[in-house]
């Protein structure tokens, strides 16, 4: 029987630190562009984007089938 594949820090530390760098480049490009500054302050694209994330999260982790034993 093939052992699950678990995550490791190496994976957390992995995706923090491509998040942290998402973020960081719209902040940079954000500014640079006032136009669309102006819409990401205006709408609320960020509280849609961590919602849609969050549901897209949840929707992965009540997917996964239980290990057979």
């Amino acid at each position: 029987m093939a052992d699950a594949r678990q995550v490791g820090w190496r994976e957390v530390l992995i995706v923090a630190a491509v998040a942290v760098g998402i973020v960081l480049a719209i902040d940079v490009i954000t500014t640079k562009v006032p136009a669309l500054q102006d819409f990401v302050t205006r709408t609320p694209l960020v509280v849609i984007a961590l919602v849609v994330g969050t549901a897209w999260l949840l929707w992965r982790i009540a997917s996964r089938r239980p290990p057979e034993v």
